[in-house]
């Protein structure tokens, strides 16, 4: 078996294990990149390992650890139950202040699942109090949480645009943001009016002692070290990652949050999952096994239909497995050759179609994202008639996010 082969077949097994099995495929990825290294395309370990991407690991490590840092002196927390203060008196108004309290946490930098973990358990217990269905509910906090997720100071906008850079398409963060923005956006505003939003009359009402409270010393320092490195981030340039690492030390040395609990809170599986699939996607591109992937995605599309496709194609991946730490790594790089073998296609807008397409399906009840919703609801709500309408509405988003990305990733791209 040629080294080509063997390493796409690895690829293709850790994305099938990834979709059947909770093995963290990082893990995986990284076994399978020395196996058939080493014992196929005979390279040593030091040549195997300079495939592990470094830089996007100090990156997510450090904004994960400056929003875990936040999350653990509880400021994301008291933020968003005064958010929530804002729409009461009218429940129609809370669905899309939960949408707006999702997008904008996830995207000034914790990402989609931070945002729902600490966006729904408040959004359940104050929306069924005011009669707002859950499912609706459900979706727009998920809706919203990916909305803000592809930001460029974001966890996942972060692996988006990094893997889009190396495959050459660098420079276009407005474009990945607004794009998915955009798809999300009409996503939840259907599913608003489908299911009756902008009719609701019943009262919302807080739990006791939400929003009371006043934010402490602490909280406030680390808002003023968040706006100063965002600030630092979009106007001066700063690197992402090691600015983040700053200003977590920063806290940590104020006093201002634990240094332990903000360190257990880094999802250190999923900066796993992302950083071991590249490492063996490198070695698919160092062995030719990408030219093998790239050719086997030509086959089932053409120029015309190909952002659809491959829209469609992650999405029913990404329903059973990770956006960011198996698509997105998995599936952007191939985008060059993919437009070459095809003959024809915009390489942005397929980018944007992977994009719009592996996120739009993440409100399944078996994405983190839906888990958590459900995860979510009251005491004495039934959990199976949310699963089930979850599971249906994310197995159409797979076919939504090829139609939207069919008619408009093109025309996007080009602005």
């Amino acid at each position: 078996m040629s080294p080509a082969t063997a390493s796409l077949l690895a690829l293709l097994l850790a994305i099938a294990l990834s979709m059947t099995t909770r093995i963290n495929v990082g893990l995986l990825s990284m076994a399978l990149a020395w196996l058939v290294g080493w014992l196929v395309a005979g390279q040593n370990a030091e040549a195997i390992m300079r495939g592990f991407p470094a830089s996007l690991f100090v990156t997510l490590a450090g904004v994960t650890l400056l929003f875990s840092a936040a999350e653990a002196n509880g400021t994301l927390e008291r933020l968003a139950e005064r958010a929530v203060r804002l729409a009461r008196g009218s429940a129609r108004l809370l669905p899309i202040l939960f949408f707006l309290i999702a997008g904008v946490v996830s995207a000034v930098g914790p990402g989609a699942v931070s945002s729902v973990a600490l966006v729904a358990p408040l959004a359940m217990a104050i929306g069924v109090r005011a009669g707002v269905p859950p499912f609706l509910i459900s979706l727009m906090v998920a809706n919203g949480a990916n909305a803000g997720n592809l930001s460029p100071v974001s966890a996942v906008g972060i692996i988006a645009n990094t893997k889009m850079t190396g495959a050459g398409l660098g420079g276009h963060w407005g474009k990945v943001m607004a794009a998915n923005m955009i798809a999300s956006f009409l996503v939840a505003l259907v599913a608003y009016v489908a299911l009756g939003g902008h009719r609701l009359t019943g009262e919302a009402s807080s739990p006791a002692g939400v929003g009371a409270a006043r934010l402490t010393p602490a909280q406030q320092w680390t808002v003023g070290i968040v706006l100063i490195w965002i600030a630092g981030v979009m106007i001066w340039q700063l690197p992402v990652g090691l600015a983040a690492i700053a200003g977590a030390v920063l806290l940590i040395a104020l006093r201002a949050t634990d240094e332990t609990r903000a360190i257990q809170r880094i999802p250190w599986s999923v900066i796993l999952m992302v950083t071991g699939v590249t490492m063996l996607v490198a070695l698919l591109e160092a062995t030719g096994g990408m030219a093998l992937f790239t050719a086997a995605l030509a086959k089932l599309a053409t120029p015309a239909s190909i952002n659809g496709v491959i829209a469609l194609v992650t999405g029913a991946i990404s329903l059973y497995s990770s956006t960011s730490g198996v698509v997105l790594p998995a599936f952007l790089p191939t985008v060059p050759g993919l437009v070459k073998q095809l003959g024809g296609g915009d390489p942005l807008a397929v980018a944007l179609s992977i994009n719009v397409g592996a996120s739009l399906v993440d409100v399944s009840p078996l994405s983190t994202l839906g888990a958590l919703c459900l995860a979510a609801l009251p005491a004495g709500q039934p959990a199976a008639p949310l699963f089930r309408k979850l599971m249906i509405w994310g197995v159409g988003m797979a076919v939504v996010g090829a139609i939207i990305c069919q008619l408009f990733a093109g025309l996007f791209s080009r602005f």
